[in-house]
């Protein structure tokens, strides 16, 4: 049986990309610091999609181990953040949602780690804050 998806998702400069098939587990928006400093960014959002329902489809990412047994893949050529993935997850894997190439397919239902979030921005969505 051959593997066809519906949704992908690539780095800056193309070189690492992805596939996957719905459905996703969640989608949310994370806050923790750990994600700020690894995207140099507010927040980060994400999306979690089982193993078995997507694959790397383009060069392989290169992983960082940013804390024990937590790995993040990115691009090796644009250092594009790819993917979150952890022990205390196994069997999926978390994207990062702005490399989808279609963003009409995150729709997030969540804020995590709120407790974290930077002061300088205020969201104006109705999302959970958890």
């Amino acid at each position: 049986m051959s593997y066809v998806a519906t949704h992908t998702g690539r780095c800056l400069c193309g070189a690492v990309t992805y596939s996957y098939d719905p459905p996703v587990k969640w989608m949310a928006h994370c806050h923790c610091k750990s994600c700020r400093r690894a995207t140099s960014s507010a927040f980060t959002s994400y999306f979690c999609v089982r193993d078995g329902q997507w694959q790397w489809t383009g060069a392989a990412p290169q992983t960082y181990e940013s804390s024990p047994d937590v790995w993040r893949d990115f691009c090796p050529t644009c250092g594009s953040p790819m993917a979150y993935r952890a022990k205390r997850y196994p069997g999926e894997i978390h994207f990062h949602a702005a490399t989808l190439t279609a963003d009409t397919h995150f729709i997030p239902t969540i804020h995590v780690h709120a407790d974290e979030a930077v002061g300088w921005v205020q969201l104006g969505d109705n999302l959970r804050r958890k």
